[in-house]
């Protein structure tokens, strides 16, 4: 029998696709809720509704000390923990779907070097991004022929 996939990994992070300013690392959950209630997006029982929510993880939740002080991390909740807080982040999660918000649920065992640690969630370093450039001779597979002219030549 499979096991449930938050069995299978520690860590989760729900995240979109706009890169935060201060940590160029995707940004999180709240922060995409918040950017749609400021840019006027968000219909107001919608962002009442996203309030509540948030008013739920502010007072359930620690929250990070890094964090507070606007240091480079990014938070991840831990899988052991997070049935309750889930319940709680659906509601979110289709305020984001019904917004058109693309989303992803990342889940892994290795977010990076832990610094600040609670029951329910994790802060992670964010180290220095590197961006390099596309290779021209980047390929994502082998064909046949390329396998066996590889085959060949290696006898």
């Amino acid at each position: 029998m499979t096991k449930p996939i938050e069995q299978k990994y520690k860590y989760m992070r729900i995240q979109g696709r706009e890169l935060a300013s201060n940590t160029l690392y995707a940004k999180g959950v709240f922060s995409m809720a918040w950017k749609l209630i400021a840019d006027k997006k968000m219909d107001e029982e919608d962002a009442d509704l996203y309030r509540e929510i948030d008013a739920w993880f502010a007072e359930n939740l620690p929250f990070p000390e890094p964090c507070m002080k606007k240091e480079k991390v990014v938070c991840f909740f831990k899988t052991e923990n997070y049935a309750e807080m889930m319940k709680m982040m659906r509601p979110a999660l289709w305020l984001l779907e019904k917004y058109e918000q693309p989303y992803f649920l990342v889940y892994t065992n290795t977010p990076g070097q832990i610094v600040y640690e609670d029951k329910y969630q994790i802060a992670v370093k964010v180290e220095d991004i590197v961006i390099e450039e596309f290779p021209e001779d980047f390929k994502t597979y082998e064909t046949k022929e390329e396998r066996e002219a590889r085959k060949q030549s290696s006898h």
